[in-house]
């Protein structure tokens, strides 16, 4: 395998199966085939069937949009029918969205190949996969500051049933903060990549910025108060807890600077749908201490995974539970 790239990006490194067929030394020539010499230099053997792994890995030298290709010599002769192009891009960019998922758009390699043009993956999208209507899920990420100096403020621009917490708040220089994204449907849906945005701008605080501590639509105050209404007979105050949302630090926004930033939600909401045929278990009789076994099927007709479990009725309990279940498949 000949690794080509210009600007030392890509880095090609084999996994344990490799290592297995890595020789440095000859082989007899049946071993290669069709009586063709043994190659005088490092070289993988594979053998009929056989097959092994390599970890391709992208470190980008420049915040631009770089390529390379993998090559695969079998003897000295390179074949032209097996070659793996690379394409990475790197970035530099002042927030980034860290923890997210690979963006397969339907088309997108066969558009890319048509243009002459593959693009590199997009890691904005967040798959909530098969959830049940009316329950909660949630998926995390990170967003984060890589100015030295700046302060950023980020607003999630997003409407039910997607919920963004923190949805609002502040990044001092080097922080980060977990985004959390809760999905709860009341009703059946289907979400494609659903295209929510973030606003992101730059901030300065009224005060020195030491002295401005973190905040972000979370952080809340929880103080005491009185509630006692104006009644002679109260001869004690009550009081009880009352959260209180910390204010958003005085600040200003600095002019043009505003980003925005995207990010894709899919996700499918459904109701449960079992189906069982059986209402019934017959057993033929059975002697004290034998054991009779007797089968029946539930079928998930659903869109979603159906979680399930056994037990005995509470008004029907049986004395000594003569009865148990197996899970067959």
């Amino acid at each position: 395998l000949h690794l080509e790239d210009k600007h030392g990006a890509f880095f090609l490194k084999g996994r344990a199966s490799a290592l297995r067929i890595f020789h440095t030394e000859d082989v007899e020539e049946d071993s290669v085939g069709n009586g063709n010499k043994p190659p005088k230099k490092s070289f993988f053997l594979l053998h009929c069937g056989q097959s092994t792994e390599f970890d391709v890995i992208f470190k980008p030298t420049r915040a631009r949009r770089l390529e390379g290709e993998i090559c695969l010599f079998m003897g000295d002769i390179c074949s032209n029918k097996t070659l793996a192009e690379l394409v990475g891009e790197g970035h530099k960019d002042k927030f980034t969205l860290d923890g997210l998922e690979e963006d397969t758009t339907e088309g997108n390699a066969e558009s890319s190949l048509k243009k002459d043009i593959i693009d590199a993956v997009r890691m904005n999208h967040l798959q909530f996969g098969d959830c049940l209507v009316g329950k909660r899920r949630s998926r995390t990420f990170t967003i984060t500051n890589h100015t030295r100096r700046k302060v950023m403020r980020f607003e999630w621009e997003a409407d039910a049933p997607f919920q963004f917490s923190p949805k609002v708040g502040h990044l001092h220089p080097g922080c980060a903060k977990d985004i959390t994204v809760t999905l709860k449907s009341d009703v059946p849906a289907t979400f494609r990549r659903h295209l929510v945005k973030c606003k992101v701008t730059k901030i300065n605080f009224e005060l020195p910025q030491r002295e401005v501590p973190d905040w972000d639509d979370r952080m809340c105050t929880v103080p005491w108060k009185d509630t006692t209404r104006k009644d002679p007979e109260d001869k004690f105050p009550k009081t009880e807890k009352v959260v209180e949302i910390d204010p958003e630090p005085a600040h200003t926004v600095v002019e043009e600077s505003s980003q925005e930033a995207e990010v894709y939600l899919s996700a499918v909401a459904a109701h449960k749908q079992l189906k069982l045929k059986t209402m019934v278990v017959q057993f033929k009789d059975t002697q004290p201490s034998q054991t009779r076994t007797a089968t029946f099927k539930i079928h998930n007709a659903g869109k979603e995974a159906l979680e399930y479990s056994w037990d005995y009725a509470a008004d029907r309990e049986p004395v000594n539970k003569p009865f148990s279940l197996t899970l067959m498949r």
